[in-house]
């Protein structure tokens, strides 16, 4: 029972691309690892950027040098 859990920054994702990621992944433990589709789940966890950090830094801070 394979279990994937997905963890993006929380920017403008759309219910499609998370349904593509989701059949994605199912898709690709099936193909690999022979698992069965209908005991795989796969979790999508969208972040704040406030609450994801890159080398010590929070991405919000970090976009802002970038600009």
């Amino acid at each position: 029972m394979p279990y994937v859990n997905i963890k993006i920054t929380k920017e403008n994702v759309t219910s499609e691309q998370k349904a593509q990621l989701i059949e994605g992944v199912t898709s690709l433990l099936q193909k690999v690892l022979n698992k069965n589709p209908s005991t795989t789940f796969v979790i999508i966890d969208e972040v704040e950027i406030d609450n994801w950090g890159i080398a010590g830094e929070q991405v919000t801070i970090r976009r802002k040098k970038e600009k």
